[in-house]
């Protein structure tokens, strides 16, 4: 089965509609000059709330980070919100991936490439992480584009790791056949499923999750 992720949480309200929509993992953005930015400390209020109301425990909680200044400063922001995987949104490097993963211990670690002219399937290999995820380059944006991918770059790149998040330009209309194309691990949508930056709909994420289970 397809896991779903929906990124770009910013409020308790949303959190808790995506849950009930069905999905799986949860992305919260800690890089500051993203519109989607939320504070460490306010998405730990949002993750003991969820856990007090005795919503699904099996949920995941991903904080985004771009570039921060080393795999320590990332731990503390993991300490102070609770969060339970890390997803690498920016230029990081494989042994800056290797150090991170040493100290995160069992908290799944997700590093993201941005598929642009240069790319190459065989760029995903040689990273430390549990999961590679593609995304959409863009030059001013780190996420959230509404730009997809070259399918066929994808799939390549699919048979070289184990888990492959795909991301990028994804919607509840095109999302079922993305996956007949690339055969994801999992799927990664954000402002497809918007109003406005940070702001979710909750039909748009049930009729996204409902075309990943159907599809």
């Amino acid at each position: 089965m397809t896991l779903v992720k929906i990124c770009g949480i910013t409020n308790l309200h949303d959190a808790r509609a995506a849950i009930a929509a069905g999905a799986d993992l949860l992305g919260f953005n800690f890089y500051r000059p993203s519109p989607r930015f939320v504070e460490p400390a306010d998405v730990r209020k949002i993750i003991d709330s969820l856990a007090l109301e005795t919503l699904d425990q099996s949920i995941g909680t991903i904080g985004v980070f771009v570039n921060e200044e080393s795999p320590a400063a990332v731990l503390r922001i993991v300490a102070e919100s609770g969060v339970s995987g890390v997803q690498l949104h920016g230029d990081e490097s494989i042994e800056f991936c290797r150090d991170l993963k040493l100290l995160l211990k069992d908290r799944f670690l997700i590093k993201v490439l941005r598929v642009g002219d240069n790319f190459a399937p065989t760029d995903v290999q040689g990273y430390d992480a549990d999961a590679i995820m593609l995304d959409a380059f863009h030059v001013g944006l780190r996420g959230g584009t509404g730009k997809m991918i070259d399918r066929d770059l994808g799939r390549s790149a699919s048979a070289l790791v184990p888990r492959l998040f795909l991301a990028g330009g994804l919607s509840p209309e095109n999302v079922s056949q993305a996956i007949a194309d690339v055969n994801p691990y999992a799927v990664d949508a954000c402002s497809s499923l918007e109003s406005s930056p940070g702001q979710k709909v909750a039909e748009r994420m049930s009729a996204f999750v409902q075309a990943v289970r159907n599809g």
